[in-house]
């Protein structure tokens, strides 16, 4: 009783089989796979170290943003 039989999960397999259909179960797993794909990419991209650590971009927006660009005009 407190474990699942083959018969018992191909019962709830044939339940979500007719309740989602077997298209709508093809894109979900086709999405899940791309989302998983895009993760690990996306972890070797920061692992590799790409252009500069975080800490030292943000440093740099931040003393972008302090920083004032003005043209100084005599009076005369």
């Amino acid at each position: 009783m407190g474990s699942f039989s083959i018969w018992h999960w191909l019962i709830v397999l044939v339940v979500v089989v007719l309740i989602f259909g077997t298209k709508k179960l093809k894109n979900v797993g086709s999405d899940l796979g791309s989302a998983v794909k895009g993760f690990k990419d996306g972890m070797k991209g920061g692992a590799e170290g790409g252009d500069a650590p975080p800490a030292q971009v943000t440093a740099a927006k931040a003393q972008d943003a302090n920083t004032v660009d003005v043209d100084a005009k005599s009076k005369s």
